[in-house]
């Protein structure tokens, strides 16, 4: 295959003032000129074309063959297609590879046009810009964002701006410090929103590259913060943000115009379904790092799985937009108690009343109305997206009234939240009019192939039909009267779309066809005729048909514009509907597994009583559930036992019981009562981060630092295992100072799992500190995990028994156990070992040298004594050699 020169591409095509290019050619390289760093897709009748490089980058990511057409500067130009019914495909495909697409269409009439048909970028689909259903993951947004940094004096102020573009929810944030504080707050928020796309000024270097994510590099005077105030005004209809809570920004109000301008950019259209901002703040919501997100599992497993996971066990919404309401739950814990204080309250009203399976059901037949109200508002929605929403619609009546009976009115619920929803159900009589006349039961999937809106809903539309479909019994008679005219009996009249209408009649009848037949079409068996009134036909019945379909495109247009004043409307019921079925679906969960309503309180303390995992006890036969105590004078829990024993996953499952009640569920456990929490803080598990030259220590310590720096007395920390990524000494150092920051300095709440039981003494000097243990059984060579949580620390770490189970060769068990005998008979003998944390003797040289000398001589006769018991293989000794043995160990002993 012959490939184009990297410098000939289409930039340097259309410099080549020499070159001699065809019309269309030269219309392309125009297209092209302005959307240098896209795929643009240049539709040619029934396919959109691609050249140059960017056919050659198509041809490699989708699959597709590489031909060539033309020539420029010497040299085929490179070409690729997709047929147009395939667009969708080509373009998920591209968009998950993080490519973003210039889609050019015909706008001219072939017919008229002299020269190229005239042609226009209609829209852009970038990653962080999409709204087709096809396109888009149901149950998840794809954001896109803005980042804007200001420095004055060393003080950097960073402001962010995401719009997701389905829904129409756009949000800012800003934080200012110095530069380290604000990279870290920044990867921080980065992560948690997500974003599909980002945008940054030409100069912008905070951040190259976040997770894979597409940056975009756009003019830095995009972020000019006072045409950015302007446009927030303009999209938003107001004279002031004041009602939005944005006033005092600056940074952010930079991003959101450079958001703006993107936004409307790659839609060629306004944003009219943009009508709200929120102004997010630090404080709003339960801290997760990514770190946390990733140990909790919230919403993806460790190895980066859809399941099991939180959002997977709770996930029983009927709808798309309760799906996505649910996760962004989740991931957004708010701390003000009162806003998980009435979620609390409707599932207790949903259960109660028995409602949830009703609920249920009747959401199951409501479809994304959400993203259809966004398509509606750019232009984009299509036949069958009007007829859902229509159908959805109808279900609003039924709705409210399993609503209504949930908080009874005149009962005192009036005002919670479910009464909310009720009223934001109300239904839009006169959108859900105009659906019920203007779409037809059951539409084409495209407005081109007509058949869209129902009879009755415009005259002039139902007379062109007419004549259409008048046409069927037209060439019944037709044909009827031309086998009597002719005497041909098995002459047919029929009609396709290549050929039009038409008499067909086999080779051996020919002779019979009358004069007034004209001959259109020669087939192998058979031949096509036309006559003079088939033709007369012809041309009234097809003109019909096609301004039938030009009749039908321009109602379809007055449809959506008739529509747009409704956009409001959709909007606040598709909320109130993503709101009832997440509240219904954890109302489901709740009942179908005894989870039970937990207390919010101002006091601090957390406080479980026969706490379960979630998504670990749907994994496993039978959960042994534990109790939690943490209060103010309780707030570090030293956890000891084995591997295995269920360390990690007691402490995982009171972080997830904790969000779990701030996110509004109840909570698996027999009851729960937790104080005021800001942050949630994990360090658990053990990984290396090859990629950015960091070792698996090196990670830990990173997290710790974290943590270490972050927390505060009301965040919950879970530590496992810190200090065992590097010497034992240095380790235990560590993971002491560490625990003392955590108690004396954070007074955080803290979960401590460490093997180093030197660290059990630490409740003898510090109160607020306790030891628990994960209980297990020996049982000859094998291990017994009970699971459950006791007082006290762990008498062993059963570290030998685990290998074995995980099938370690027996060989290598028996001299562990050999070795770990002599290190404990060691251990044994030497002198008593000091108190960790007892403050250090006068002179701590002095005495290791005086205690050393009398301890070295015994040491090393005990060696030579437990040596010599190893090296014995009984099995293979005579009756002889065994007595002379015997005498020989007796004789060590002695010594």
């Amino acid at each position: 295959m012959t490939t184009v020169p990297k410098e000939i591409n289409a930039a340097a095509a259309k410099k080549n003032s020499a070159e001699k290019l065809t019309p269309m050619m030269q219309q392309y390289l125009g297209i092209k000129e302005n959307h240098p760093t896209m795929l643009v897709f240049y539709r040619m009748g029934d396919f959109y074309e691609l050249f140059f490089e960017d056919a050659e980058k198509a041809s490699r990511l989708l699959g597709i063959t590489l031909t060539a057409r033309g020539v420029a500067s010497g040299n085929p130009i490179k070409m690729c297609g997709v047929p147009f019914h395939s667009l969708d495909g080509y373009l998920a495909k591209l968009v998950k590879l993080g490519e973003s697409v210039a889609i050019c269409e015909q706008i001219g009439d072939p017919a008229t046009s002299k020269g190229p048909v005239e042609r226009k970028v209609m829209r852009v689909v970038t990653p962080g810009t999409l709204t087709d259903a096809d396109l888009l993951p149901e149950k998840a947004e794809r954001p896109l964002l803005a980042m804007c940094s200001i420095t004055q004096r060393k003080t950097v102020t960073t402001g962010l701006a995401w719009l997701s573009l389905a829904s129409g929810a756009l949000k800012l944030m800003e934080f200012s410090g110095d530069s380290n504080t604000v990279a870290a707050r920044l990867q921080q928020e980065l992560e948690r929103i997500v974003p599909a796309e980002i945008l940054s000024g030409d100069n912008g270097n905070l951040f190259d590259d976040y997770a894979g994510t597409h940056i975009n590099r756009v003019p830095d005077w995009h972020f000019d913060v006072v045409g950015g105030h302007k446009a927030l005004l303009d999209q938003l209809g107001v004279a002031t943000l004041t009602g939005f809570g944005a006033d005092g920004l600056g940074a952010a109000f930079g991003a959101a115009g450079a958001l703006l301008r993107y936004a409307q950019s790659t839609q060629g259209r306004g944003l009219q379904h943009v009508r709200s901002l929120t102004t997010e703040t630090e404080s709003e919501f339960i801290g997760l790092d990514a770190a946390t997100r990733r140990n909790l599992e919230l919403t993806e497993t460790i190895r980066g799985q859809e399941s099991p996971t939180l959002f997977s066990l709770l996930d029983h919404c009927r709808t798309a937009m309760g799906s996505r309401m649910l996760r962004h739950w989740l991931h957004h814990a708010r701390r003000d108690q009162n806003v998980a204080r009435a979620r609390h309250e409707a599932i207790a009203a949903l259960a109660q009343s028995e409602a949830a399976g009703p609920l249920a059901a009747t959401l199951a037949q409501v479809p994304d109305i959400e993203r259809i109200t966004t398509r509606i508002a750019l232009l984009s929605a299509r036949p069958r997206d009007l007829a859902a929403l229509r159908d959805g619609l109808l279900q609003l009546p039924a709705l409210r009234g399993d609503v209504v009976r949930c908080y009874g009115p005149g009962q005192g619920g009036e005002s919670g939240l479910l009464a909310a929803i009720h009223t934001a159900l109300a239904t839009p009589t006169a959108c859900l009019d105009l659906l019920v006349r203007a779409v037809a039961q059951e539409p084409a999937a495209m407005v081109r192939d007509g058949g869209v809106f129902a009879t009755g809903f415009d005259a002039e539309l139902d007379e062109l039909r007419a004549l259409s479909e008048n046409a069927g019994q037209f060439l019944l008679d037709l044909e009827t009267r031309e086998r009597a005219r002719t005497g041909i009996a098995n002459l047919r009249v029929e009609y396709n779309k290549v050929h039009g209408f038409y008499i067909e009649v086999t080779h051996g009848q020919t002779d019979k066809v009358p004069d007034d037949y004209r001959r259109r079409q020669t087939l192998k068996n058979a031949e096509r005729y036309i006559t003079p009134e088939l033709k007369v036909f012809e041309d009234k019945a097809l003109s019909a048909q096609d301004k039938a379909l030009v009749r039908e495109k321009l109602l379809y247009d007055l449809l959506l514009a008739e529509l747009a004043p409704h956009i409001g409307t959709l909007q606040t019921i598709s909320q109130g509907l993503a709101q009832l079925d997440t509240l219904n679906a954890l109302t489901e969960h709740a009942q179908q597994h005894n989870w039970a309503a937990p207390q919010l309180v101002d006091e601090p303390c957390i406080n479980i009583i026969e706490g379960r995992h979630p998504v670990v006890e749907k994994q496993i036969e039978r959960f042994i559930a534990n109790d939690c105590r943490l209060v103010n004078e309780r707030r570090l829990l030293l956890i000891t036992g084995p591997n295995m024993g269920g360390k990690s996953t007691f402490m995982r499952q009171v972080a997830l019981i904790t969000l779990l009640a701030y996110v509004g569920s109840y909570v698996p456990a027999a009851s729960a009562t937790i104080g005021p929490i800001d942050r949630i803080f994990t360090r658990i598990g053990a990984t290396d981060d090859l990629a950015g030259g960091r070792s698996t220590f090196m990670v830990e310590m990173t997290e710790s630092a974290a943590i270490l720096n972050g927390a505060t007395e009301h965040s919950l920390v879970l530590m496992d295992e810190v200090g065992r990524g590097t010497s034992t000494f240095d380790g235990l150092a560590l993971a002491w100072a560490i625990a003392r920051h955590l108690i004396d300095t954070s007074r955080s709440f803290t979960l401590f799992a460490t093997h180093y039981f030197e660290l059990t003494q630490l409740p003898d000097s510090h109160p607020s500190a306790a030891n628990v243990h994960l209980s297990a059984v020996e049982h000859k060579d094998s291990i017994v995990f009970l699971h459950a949580v006791q007082a006290g620390p762990a008498s062993q770490s059963y570290g030998l028994q685990v290998a074995q189970l995980a099938g370690v060769p027996q060989p290598v068990i028996k001299a562990a156990r050999k070795h770990l005998a002599r290190l404990e008979a060691q251990a044994l003998d030497a002198t008593p070992q000091r108190d960790l944390f007892a403050a250090p003797a006068a002179d701590p040289y002095a005495q290791e040298e005086e205690e050393a000398a009398p301890l070295a001589a015994l040491n090393a006769a005990q060696q030579a004594l437990l040596d010599a018991i190893a090296d014995l293989d009984p099995d293979a000794l005579t009756p002889r050699d065994a007595l002379e043995q015997l005498y020989q160990l007796k004789r060590l002993a002695a010594a």
